[in-house]
């Protein structure tokens, strides 16, 4: 195997673990740097790839909010969180409309929407909400400020915004669910962790749809590409993660929306005269 190839598995793992989590679309930067480095491996490999290496990132959440998520607790006498129990339920419920649609339409939104111009206006339309939308909330009180304060039906409207990522690359996951939470009254910080922690089903669920779509005859050479992209993704989504919950304690996300603009522009540019 040539070090070249570990090399870009740890640039792309690089890549993900910090686009995951900020609201600037992780899926849409991998797409964009396949343009210019690409795996020296097969389509079927990388449309697994993709996806499956966010396992890394979803680890890095696993272990930063454990305390947040897992609902056991084993002292003198072991307890159950019963608010755990129903913040997960509210997860899944959200996590309902882009199942539904992820199921369905797999194969049809891949061969639509995964390309560099969708990726390109789907950035640059969710960077122009972001501005509009803290814009609007400048002056608004936040009507949810802690996560228990989420009911089902806050739930599911979050879920049906994360809806829009699953169709059109370059949205955001992490985008459209903060987007539609800020819309909606939840604050800042309880839109990211919920973001976050609406993360572990949506990616698990998507990942072992990959990997049984693709199977589990690997060659050696992809368990390494694989292995690295992942360890990679999860170091640098611990430091991202910590960095993203204490920017947002005192700042907004317009600097996200704006970056996402430029990128989206810049994108457009590069092919309309490539």
């Amino acid at each position: 195997m040539e070090m070249i190839e570990i090399l870009k598995a740890v640039l792309f793992g690089i890549v993900e673990g910090i686009t995951e989590w900020l609201p600037i679309s992780s899926t849409g930067h991998m797409i964009l740097l396949n343009e210019f480095v690409t795996l020296n491996v097969s389509e079927d490999f990388w449309e697994m790839f993709l996806v499956v290496v966010q396992l890394g990132a979803i680890l890095a959440v696993v272990l930063l909010f454990w305390n947040k998520i897992f609902p056991f607790r084993f002292q003198e006498k072991p307890v159950v969180r019963k608010d755990i129990f129903v913040l997960w339920f509210k997860i899944l419920v959200a996590c309902v409309p882009a199942a539904i649609v992820g199921l369905a339409f797999d194969d049809v939104l891949d061969a639509l929407f995964y390309n560099p111009w969708c990726v390109a206006i789907a950035l640059i339309v969710f960077g122009v909400a972001f501005i509009l939308i803290e814009n609007r909330n400048k002056k608004m009180t936040p009507k949810i400020t802690e996560l228990g304060a989420i009911t089902y039906r806050t739930a599911l409207m979050i879920g049906i915004f994360q809806l829009l990522a699953a169709v059109f690359p370059g949205t955001s996951r992490s985008g459209a669910t903060i987007v539609g939470a800020l819309l909606i009254g939840v604050s800042r910080t309880v839109a990211a962790e919920f973001t976050f922690f609406l993360a572990i089903p949506v990616m698990l669920g998507a990942s072992l749809l990959k990997l049984l779509k693709f199977g589990f005859s690997f060659t050696g050479e992809e368990i390494v590409i694989l292995v690295v992209g992942m360890a990679v993704a999860f170091a640098v989504s611990v430091a991202v993660i910590r960095f993203l919950m204490g920017y947002i304690k005192k700042h907004d996300f317009k600097i996200f929306g704006w970056y996402r603009i430029v990128l989206g522009a810049l994108v457009l540019l590069y092919f309309a005269v490539a």
